[in-house]
């Protein structure tokens, strides 16, 4: 891991060295920065953003945090002592810091997978649905006659868009919470 503070941050954050010191940061499994300004936070996240073409997370508690918390992928606010606008700048809330790790190797995990698979639903029902306009076509002479009522259509949007998500998102958890937390590696297989 890496510690900087701000008084070395802005050393670091002219030109002539950003390269070497994201040449080091890719080394560390974590980086951490002290004493920053917002300003110097916001740069730094842009910057790995740019340069590195990473996947960033910022999490912040206070006002100071806000500009690096919307500058990154994936904001994450606490709510504490320091007030309230890091969470609503924020995509993600927590209470406190250790729920960190549940947010993300769990409800990561589980977001991440069904994200995937209504992403492959939605695409296998209208690959479906489009079938079997193309074959009717072919039955009606592409006279363009509409197949159904608009009633029907209506209703097979409404059944196959909406409720199969809402059901999935409820009730599919395809490993429990406890072994995510014990093999976080997992979070990696599922990506």
């Amino acid at each position: 891991g890496l510690i900087i503070d701000g008084r070395t941050l802005e050393h670091v954050l002219h030109d002539s060295l950003q390269n070497i010191f994201l040449e080091l940061t890719e080394k560390c499994r974590a980086v951490v920065c002290c004493r920053a300004t917002p300003l110097q936070k916001s740069v730094l996240v842009r910057l790995v953003r740019s340069k590195l073409k990473a996947m960033t997370l910022a999490v912040g508690d206070g006002a100071n945090d806000v500009s690096m918390i919307q500058m990154a992928d994936t904001g994450v606010g606490i709510s504490g002592q320091e007030g309230m606008q890091a969470v609503m700048a924020s995509d993600f809330a927590v209470c406190q810091f250790r729920h960190l790790k549940k947010l993300l190797l769990v409800h990561g995990h589980w977001c991440y997978t069904r994200l995937t698979n209504m992403v492959l639903y939605f695409f296998y029902k209208n690959v479906a649905y489009v079938n079997l306009l193309f074959w009717y076509q072919f039955f009606c002479g592409f006279s363009g006659t509409s197949m159904t009522d608009y009633w029907i259509l209506i209703l097979f949007n409404l059944l196959f868009t909406s409720v199969p998500p809402i059901i999935y998102g409820v009730l599919d958890k395809d490993v429990s919470a406890e072994v995510l937390l014990q093999l976080p590696q997992l979070y990696m297989m599922s990506q």
